[in-house]
């Protein structure tokens, strides 16, 4: 787990969606529409910071984070195409 630092795939761009005022993903052929919690993990998958990298970041911004709840999203949008997991050195 350490060594997976995720990035968003090229053609993927976290945005805004001001008719739905929520945050999405735009990425070839399809929409997300994210809760600021999903929105916040991904903002924070640069290539560089790692799943505890990210862990942390969110455990700062919000109470309660469970590891195991953003494993399960980061996953998730890897299956969907939408992250590519980097693997660090």
């Amino acid at each position: 787990m350490s060594g997976w630092a995720p990035r968003l795939r090229r053609g993927a761009r976290l945005g805004f969606d001001p008719v739905r005022r929520a945050p999405v993903v735009l990425h070839p052929e399809d929409v997300l529409l994210l809760n600021p919690t999903a929105a916040a993990v991904i903002a924070a998958c640069d290539g560089v910071a790692t799943v505890p990298d990210i862990l942390a970041r969110l455990d700062e911004r919000y109470t309660g984070v469970r590891p195991d709840d953003v494993l399960t999203l980061l996953r998730g949008l890897v299956t969907r195409g939408v992250l590519h997991p980097e693997e660090t050195r």
